[in-house]
């Protein structure tokens, strides 16, 4: 399994991308997740050059496409990002599946946002890159149904799934259950957990973003109400995942993550070998 560190953890740091690469090295992670705004910010150049010196890649740029925005816009934006990708030679772009949620959003719109899309799956494609709609409240990849439905609308090889477990728990649907069905469209993992359920607010983005915003809620991954061992067995050894942490003290949870996260897969692993031993 391959893990990275967000830079979105970091927004309200002053930090440069080199020190957050002296952290994720020193720390033992796989990668970098880069936020689409900081990738605009670091500008042009071979930065996945530098990055490899530490031991690092990029393995998606994670960004919010305006699908409601005019196509020249859409394609503006498209161009940039698939530049920045290049720069970083990151695989993947992640985006949001509109901003409606799925009962709230009428058949017309929602073939907006398929054609929007498919535009963008196109686009990336032409480019060697894959596109990613994350599971997410509030957009039409809030259920199960509606993104295996989207993912038949859009029908594109490029258009692929983030899938974020603890927001599949929050829009109503079982992980477990959830994973078995999309599993096969995903390309990538954002993990993180809360205390509670009555504590999924702080994940709002008017909190999330704002400087002064609550934090109390959000938890270590193996410590809130998720069960991410049971989930980590679902997942195939050679996954790509990001610990997306919003919350205080990122450079203490994100390397103790980190380790349990190495733990279990290690130890899972071992126990893998032990079984297969015995049935030889």
């Amino acid at each position: 399994m391959k893990v990275s560190l967000c830079t979105i953890s970091f927004r309200h740091h002053l930090l440069s991308i080199r020190a957050i690469a002296r952290i994720a090295q020193s720390h033992g992670f796989d990668g970098i997740e880069l936020w689409g705004i900081h990738a605009r910010n670091l500008g042009p150049g071979d930065h996945a050059e530098w990055l490899a010196a530490y031991g690092l890649r990029v393995p998606m740029l994670s960004d919010y496409l305006p699908l409601d925005a005019p196509s020249e816009r859409m394609t503006e934006r498209m161009a940039e990002l698939c530049r920045l990708a290049q720069n970083w030679h990151a695989p993947r772009l992640r985006t949001f599946a509109g901003t409606r949620g799925s009962a709230a959003t009428s058949a017309d719109e929602r073939m907006h946002i398929a054609s929007r899309l498919r535009m963008a799956a196109v686009y990336l494609a032409d480019h060697g890159l894959r596109l990613l709609v994350e599971t997410h409240p509030g957009t039409l990849a809030d259920t199960t149904d509606s993104l295996l439905r989207l993912l038949d609308e859009v029908d594109h090889p490029a258009l692929r799934i983030n899938f974020d477990t603890l927001h599949v728990w929050e829009g109503g649907d079982n992980p477990l259950v959830a994973h078995a069905r999309l599993k096969r469209h995903i390309d990538y993992y954002h993990l993180k957990n809360v205390r509670s359920q009555s504590d999924l607010p702080v994940f709002e983005p008017s909190n999330v973003y704002a400087p002064a915003g609550q934090r109390e809620g959000m938890t270590g991954l193996f410590e809130g109400v998720l069960d991410y061992e049971s989930f980590l067995k679902t997942l195939d050894s050679n996954a790509e995942v990001s610990l997306e942490w919003f919350g205080d003290s990122c450079f203490s949870i994100l390397p103790t993550d980190l380790w349990k996260l190495r733990t279990i897969s290690t130890k899972r692993r071992n126990q893998g070998m032990i079984e297969l031993g015995a049935a030889e």
